[in-house]
């Protein structure tokens, strides 16, 4: 069995309304000082079998047809 962890975040240049939201609110709770805020999302999973190799290409599939936005996303992957 292997463990993943997918980090998918937006790309460097699109705009991230959430990010920005949690960077205002920050700000106004009094955390001085904070920028650059970006959200993005972390996806746990596990596969059966233990070929690292064919998980990160299958994983790759999932990230590019279901989760993320491979236009406005990027994604790392983690085995573990």
């Amino acid at each position: 069995m292997i463990r993943a962890r997918i980090t998918v975040m937006p790309k460097d240049g699109v705009l991230d309304p959430q990010g920005k939201a949690v960077e205002t609110a920050l700000g106004r709770l009094g955390f001085a000082g904070v920028g650059g805020v970006r959200q993005g999302k972390i996806i746990e999973l596990t596969l059966d079998g233990d070929d690292r190799d064919a998980a990160a290409a299958q994983i790759g599939e999932m990230c590019e047809r279901l989760l993320a936005n491979p236009v406005i996303e990027t994604w790392r992957v983690d085995l573990e």
